[in-house]
């Protein structure tokens, strides 16, 4: 039984996977034939589509009556693209944080992680929450629409045509990019379905909850797009594009799929006490880990990049622990939540104020 749901939980991720990369070659492609900006395409079609195995997984969740595996993956999604995927592709080369992340993403990004604890406090985010979330996703989307007519870093044009350049109109093509886009949803969809349930049916076998499954198995599968995306970009040297990705579908990930799920759902998505005192503090602190990190001299540096990834495996670790009831898991988690996570970010920041401060004097004399 085991062998076989793990057999079904590798097909839903590659479905998802394969799912999420046609829709948005499709999409993409088919802006490009009608002449939408590169960077409008890379700012919304390419940081959704990364982000639809998440859509699709937590609403099939949430229809599903399996509320856990969905606020997991959400939360573990979002942890895994700054701890994973950014500590990866920092690894592979330091990574350029543009001003506008610093000044604005990563601020909402910062802001909307602590929406999820405000509204989750009462163990529901319930539909009037996911509205809300779901509107602000919305405002948030003709908000970067607005600022990329603005643009004007021209590393930041070139890196975005060189990615999602112009097409030829054809009506072949066309049918091509529309029939791309249709099997990426069908495969989304099938896709999702098969990996709930495995995931449902490898939990029960492993005695693991779902939340766990949701944080670890469930959010890697989902997050592979943007690790692919985010590492391609890296090898290629289109780190703007690595670093925006990460960020823009952890917001599209709280407002648009934690909002459209709670709000489609009749009684909203509930949220277990230990995704509220453990799980969603420990997302907000990797949120507000990114400031210092991304202030600092603009770059995610290679030993900042392995700090992340470290910081990945103790959180991946101290899951295990809890899933095998292990004695330490309790002291182990409170070690990580309220004094190494608030530390570091503590450092950081004092690591960050004394460079600027360095600079600013050098700058005067």
């Amino acid at each position: 039984m085991t062998i076989t749901a793990i057999a079904f939980l590798v097909l839903g991720v590659v479905l998802l996977v394969l799912g999420a990369e046609f829709l948005v070659r499709g999409a993409s492609r088919l802006s490009a034939m009608f002449s939408v900006s590169p960077l409008v395409i890379g700012l919304t079609i390419v940081a959704f589509g990364t982000s639809a195995p998440e859509l699709a997984v937590s609403l099939h969740s949430t229809l599903a009556d399996k509320a856990d595996i969905a606020i997991g993956n959400v939360v573990g999604s979002n942890i895994c693209n700054v701890l994973l995927i950014l500590g990866a592709s920092a690894l592979v080369s330091p990574l350029i944080v543009a001003q506008q992340l610093i000044r604005l993403d990563v601020p909402i990004m910062i802001g909307v992680s602590w929406l999820v604890l405000l509204f989750g406090w009462d163990q529901t985010i319930n539909p009037t929450d996911g509205i809300v979330l779901f509107v602000g996703g919305v405002v948030y989307t003709l908000f970067l629409l607005y600022q990329s007519r603005k643009e004007s870093d021209q590393n930041v044009q070139d890196e975005y045509a060189q990615e999602y350049g112009p097409q030829p109109f054809s009506w072949k093509k066309v049918g091509v990019y529309a029939l791309l886009i249709l099997v990426g949803l069908v495969a989304l969809v099938i896709g999702s379905q098969l990996l709930v349930d495995s995931a449902e049916t490898i939990a029960t076998a492993l005695g693991a909850s779902r939340l766990v499954v949701g944080l670890t198995v469930v959010a890697i599968g989902t997050s592979l797009p943007e690790l692919a995306t985010s590492l391609v970009a890296s090898f290629r040297g289109e780190r703007d594009i690595a670093v925006g990705n990460v960020v823009g579908s952890n917001i599209f990930n709280i407002l648009v799929v934690l909002g459209l799920t709670s709000a489609l759902s009749p009684v909203g998505v509930e949220i277990s006490a230990a995704a509220l005192t453990f799980d969603i503090p420990v997302m907000v602190a990797v949120a507000v880990l990114c400031f210092p990190i991304f202030f600092s001299g603009n770059l995610i540096s290679r030993w900042e990049g392995g700090l992340l990834l470290g910081y990945y495996l103790v959180y991946i670790l101290y899951l295990i622990l809890k899933t095998a009831d292990h004695d330490s898991s309790e002291t182990f988690g409170a070690i990580l939540g309220f004094a190494v996570l608030p530390l570091t970010v503590l450092g950081l920041l004092v690591m960050t104020w004394r460079s600027r401060s360095a600079r600013r004097h050098k700058s005067q004399n």
